[in-house]
């Protein structure tokens, strides 16, 4: 299981990741961009919870883009290689899973916010 933020990029790190589709991509960076500092300038080097976020999304449609291009190939007969058709899949499943409780974490800290009082 993961527990912070860090083990999940460090997973999500070893994957082989191509690109975000800039349909969602663009749509993922309006809903965080309120997330960045107001009145802190952001530097090259800098990523903020929203650009990692977009990131670690970004990863998990690779793999699951690269194992749906991996079952194809065998259903086809392509490739005759299960092992490494049956990796890419579980790949995709675990990171999806680990996508899914970063998901509900940030959504209950959201909520616990939301229930502060001022």
């Amino acid at each position: 299981m993961i527990k912070n933020l860090s083990q999940l990029d460090a997973t999500l790190g070893r994957a082989d990741a191509g690109g975000w589709s800039s349909k969602v991509g663009n749509n993922i960076q309006d809903q965080f961009n309120h997330l960045e500092m107001p009145g802190v300038e952001k530097s090259s080097d800098t990523k903020t919870f929203g650009d990692f976020l977009q990131d670690s999304i970004g990863k998990v449609n690779a793999m699951q883009n690269d194992a749906d291009v991996a079952m194809q190939k065998l259903a086809s007969g392509e490739s005759k290689d299960l092992h490494e058709t049956l990796l890419a899949v579980e790949k995709a499943e675990i990171s999806f899973k680990a996508m899914n409780q970063v998901r509900s974490k940030v959504i209950d800290a959201y909520k616990e916010i939301m229930r502060m009082q001022i």
